[in-house]
């Protein structure tokens, strides 16, 4: 996929047009992977891009608290002293800010597109514990299933906390397992029973299916999305 830089809207030749002709071209790979419902890496690298965008529009005195902790100290340098010598040069700086806000207003109509598809997607899953769920539900197993498919891909998970912003947020790290087959015998128990059987890291372990009906890219869209859905039932269940 074509890649923009983090401070592409501001490298190089500061003209409309040329940058509207770079963010048109990244756009519309993007839009092919929408168009194929993959949405990962794709709408989460359009939604740093977006942020950028914003954060330097809205806060150009304060780049340094308010860009995404992706971008280096040099680069935040960089974009600190092009505003510094762009607000002296009032043609130069209008320019920025017109490509800023086309740019801004672009990637926006763009992402409420991914988001679309993102909510249908998740609109189809069904989330269901699998036997008693113990106390402590932050380390476990998934099984993710689609369409009607007489298997399902397994995954060990675990719940952590980090703070950002004095804001706490739960992220889940996932490890694949493997394929099971799914039978009238084999059910979503009996792959419990199993599963704690021979991995013994987790004698009591929290599982989970997670099922569609409809058959989506897994790696690009089902994943991410069933485990972000994951987190939020986990979530609310406690």
């Amino acid at each position: 996929m074509k890649q923009l830089s983090e401070t592409w809207f501001a490298e190089g030749y500061i003209d409309f047009e040329l940058k509207k002709y770079t963010l048109l071209a990244y756009l519309q790979e993007i839009h092919k992977y929408f168009n194929e419902n993959k949405l990962y890496p794709q709408l989460s690298d359009l939604i740093f891009h977006y942020n950028n965008l914003v954060a330097f529009r809205e806060n150009k005195k304060h780049l340094q608290e308010h860009f995404p902790k992706k971008l280096t100290g040099l680069q935040l340098e960089k974009l600190q002293m092009l505003y510094e010598q762009m607000i002296e040069d009032d043609a130069l700086m209008q320019e920025l800010e017109e490509i800023i806000y086309y740019s801004a207003d672009e990637m926006k109509t763009t992402i409420s597109n991914g988001a679309e598809i993102y909510e249908y997607v998740e609109n189809t899953l069904t989330i269901l514990p699998v036997g008693l769920v113990p106390l402590d539900s932050h380390e476990g197993y998934f099984f993710l299933s689609t369409g009607n498919a007489h298997s399902t891909r397994v995954y060990q998970y675990r719940l952590s906390i980090f703070e950002k912003h004095d804001e706490r947020f739960r992220s889940m790290q996932t490890a694949y397992i493997d394929i099971m087959k799914r039978s009238m015998i084999n059910t979503y128990e009996s792959i419990k029973y199993e599963l704690i059987k021979t991995r013994n890291e987790l004698p009591n372990p929290a599982v989970y299916s997670i099922e569609t009906e409809l058959q989506f890219p897994v790696e690009e869209t089902l994943l991410p999305i069933a485990k972000r859905s994951l987190v939020k039932f986990i979530t609310t269940a406690a």
